[in-house]
């Protein structure tokens, strides 16, 4: 079973527990909506698995506070409230309610708030938001690490070009060739990045998509 079903599935099991009677129907539609897209599940998951006020209610809508590469500030808009959840391929955090918006220093200049009462101000009015959208229908975002054109991939992301032979970075030869190695250390993986960076990174953009979305976060260089 893929991960992304598995995902869907424990999100069903915790949703039996979690959502009003009456509103399970809406609950499962924005379950498929977001049916393929891991970051929405793992919010989805997060939220049905630890109820932040502990009592019935479910997710009606997720909507984009803010994005800085492939690192999310995700609204979980839901029947009695809202809630903040930072998101990305290597986790998830809770933020408590989003009105109640709170993000430490090092987060807010992340995400380009001047100060956190800017932030608050603009969760005062959480609408204007817009909606969150599934990764695999935005060609502006890569499928696997999430870089939007313009941007590097995460190292180790499959879709990432070779700056040498024009390949696939994790399948070429490229990187053994260039160390000299057979098997890279972690070391190796450093200064493979150095020299990535000292050749020029092909950035992502939209024609680098593959046919079909890859899954899950970028793969680890081996």
């Amino acid at each position: 079973m893929g991960e992304q079903k598995k995902q869907r599935h424990a999100i069903l099991r915790a949703m039996e527990y979690a959502v009003p009677e009456e509103k399970m129907e809406e609950a499962k539609d924005l379950l498929n909506r977001y049916r393929d897209d891991k970051i929405a599940l793992d919010l989805l998951l997060e939220f049905y698995s630890y109820l932040p006020e502990a009592g019935e209610d479910y997710v009606r809508e997720i909507r984009m506070v803010a994005r800085s590469g492939g690192v999310f500030l995700l609204a979980a808009m839901t029947g009695v409230s809202a809630y903040l959840y930072l998101i990305s391929s290597e986790g998830i955090e809770f933020h408590g309610s989003l009105a109640d918006a709170y993000l430490e220093r090092e987060l807010l200049d992340f995400f380009d708030y001047d100060d956190l009462q800017s932030l608050q101000q603009d969760c005062s009015t959480p609408d204007k938001f817009p909606q969150y959208e599934p990764l695999q229908v935005d060609g502006d975002i890569c499928p696997a690490c999430h870089a939007v054109t313009g941007e590097v991939h995460e190292l180790g992301c499959p879709v990432e070009i070779c700056p040498w032979c024009g390949g696939q970075l994790i399948s070429c030869s490229c990187r053994f060739d260039q160390l000299g190695v057979e098997v890279m250390t972690d070391a190796d993986i450093a200064r493979f990045e150095a020299l990535l960076n000292e050749r020029g990174r092909i950035a992502y953009s939209p024609d680098q998509r593959p046919s079909f979305a890859d899954e899950g976060p970028g793969v680890v260089l081996e």
